[in-house]
């Protein structure tokens, strides 16, 4: 995976830290707050997430989604609902020493779309969204989702344009990040 991103986007790219793009400031509410309290919080700062904290460690994720599914569409009172019974957990971080494409795929990977962000110690630093990986590689996420799809057609053959004779071909198979017609392949072998 780690050698197909490479040749798509260049090694060098690949070296940005999640810790260099992730959003700084997290807010955070105690286990045992009722939800009225996270939907205030989430209104007053516009965020789509709180992250859930027992004795000042994080446990879990409560999102905007959350409080609409499993609140308010059941029926239930937010003032008497605790965020311990509705949050998300347990709770999927990242280092912030790590590296983007280890994040793009711990998201897919969880099918989630935020991921807290950790410092060396475990303490909570920040938080990383797909919207977050997108503005520093647009379309990563989605490359790398359909990366196996790559893998599975690579002896496929495909009708175009060489990328090394510039002629219309029925035959082109890929070498590397190039589409080469027979001809053209048959002369890289020799």
């Amino acid at each position: 995976m780690k050698k197909f991103i490479n040749n798509l986007f260049g090694s060098k790219k690949l070296s940005i830290k999640v810790g260099e793009c992730m959003t700084v400031g997290v807010f955070t509410l105690e286990a045992a707050k009722p939800v009225l309290d996270a939907a205030k919080l989430l209104r007053k700062t516009q965020v789509g997430c709180v992250i859930v904290t027992k004795n000042k460690k994080a446990v879990g994720i409560l999102t905007e989604r959350d409080i609409v599914y499993k609140v308010v569409a059941g029926g239930k009172d937010p003032e008497k609902v605790q965020l311990s019974s509705i949050m998300s957990k347990p709770l999927r971080v990242i280092k912030a020493s790590e590296t983007v494409e280890n994040a793009a795929m711990a998201i897919k990977e969880n099918k989630i779309k935020r991921l807290p962000v950790v410092d060396a110690k475990g303490s909570l630093v920040g938080i990383v969204t797909e919207g977050d990986l997108l503005r520093v590689y647009p379309g990563i996420v989605d490359v790398m989702a359909e990366n196996q799809l790559v893998g599975s057609t690579r002896d496929m053959t495909v009708t175009g344009v060489c990328d090394v004779c510039g002629m219309p071909a029925e035959d082109l198979k890929r070498q590397g990040r190039k589409l080469v017609c027979g001809e053209c392949a048959e002369e890289d072998e020799v």
